[in-house]
């Protein structure tokens, strides 16, 4: 048996989510059954699994300890780790421009080298520690570059987490799309299909389709394209991407939604070698203080001379904050 009380950097996150972390030898649905029966408490009492800890609570585990050796894990090779711009950084959060290419997250395929990695490497975290580690609070495809925040404390994972849910937070978007767009302005209001529905809901319920609102503005048109600022009301993954391709304008680059003869073209002739999308700005209120912040992350070069060779001479804009 063992206790372990909740810091202020703990606080917010649910009894199971602690449990799994100090318990990584017990599958979730163990977890799940040592709470119900009462033999992981919180304060001496029963608690649920959903319980949001505090701090100063004491959780008591009437199990086995873990041993040192059963917390390790095996440390990959360290992956060689891009150079990211930082934007901003102060004790809560640190806001970085993801180059095209870099993977958020570990996830099929990407074992290292990711922006979790870098952020960590260059806050100088412990891979051992038991704490909260810093970690981004919002994702960006791997080929999409841009402004990015990263939740250096668990009270600002938890903030930013309930701006990015609640769709208070504004971003701007850059996006060079294949012809020329119908009118200079204009909204896509459809549904798209939930991208990580699993196939049993699929046959039990249907495809579960999501309300998803993209807003465009025409910047300039080229060769064939044209350049749009996009806004989102909704947060639906690759919404931007998906939303485009459907109206016969997808993301110049695109090797998922896009026109691919278009691509091989806009590689050869202008030298794209990712998708042609870049999250450009981000506005929010800081997660623990409240104050209204906006966050700008130029253009790539490498996007740039993609313009300029389609036609479009690209001047940018003064970073604003």
């Amino acid at each position: 048996m063992f206790e372990h009380t909740i810091s202020e950097d703990e606080a917010g996150q649910r009894l199971d989510k602690l449990a799994r972390r100090l318990l990584p030898e017990v599958p979730l649905s163990g977890v799940f059954k040592l709470i119900r029966t009462k033999r992981i408490r919180v304060n001496g009492k029963r608690s649920q699994v959903e319980y949001l800890l505090q701090p100063g609570d004491v959780v008591h585990f009437r199990v086995v300890q873990p041993g040192p050796e059963a917390l390790r894990r095996p440390r990959p090779a360290p992956a060689k780790l891009p150079e990211v711009p930082i934007l901003f950084e102060d004790d809560a959060i640190l806001v970085v421009d993801k180059p095209g290419g870099l993977a958020v997250h570990p996830g099929s395929g990407i074992k290292g080298g990711t922006l979790v990695d870098w952020a960590r490497n260059y806050l100088q975290v412990d891979p051992e520690q038991k704490d909260f580690k810093p970690s981004p609070a919002h994702r960006l495809d791997r080929e999409t570059s841009g402004v990015i925040v990263v939740a250096k404390k668990r009270k600002a994972m938890v903030g930013l987490t309930e701006i990015f849910t609640a769709g208070t937070a504004d971003k701007t978007y850059l996006g060079l799309v294949k012809g020329r767009m119908p009118r200079p302005v204009g909204t896509i209001d459809q549904p798209l299909a939930e991208h990580q529905q699993t196939s049993r809901s699929r046959q039990e319920r249907g495809v579960n389709m999501q309300p998803a609102v993209t807003h465009y503005r025409v910047l300039a048109t080229g060769a064939g394209v044209s350049l749009l600022e996009c806004t989102i009301e909704t947060g639906r993954t690759h919404q931007i991407r998906r939303h485009l391709s459907a109206i016969g304008h997808p993301i110049v680059g695109d090797s998922r939604y896009g026109d691919f003869p278009f691509n091989r073209d806009a590689a050869k002739t202008w030298g794209l070698k990712r998708q042609f999308l870049h999250a450009r700005r981000l506005e929010l209120e800081h997660p623990t203080t409240g104050q209204k912040m906006g966050f700008d992350a130029p253009l790539p070069d490498e996007l740039v001379a993609v313009l300029n060779a389609a036609g479009i001479a690209w001047t940018g804009s003064k970073k604003r904050r």
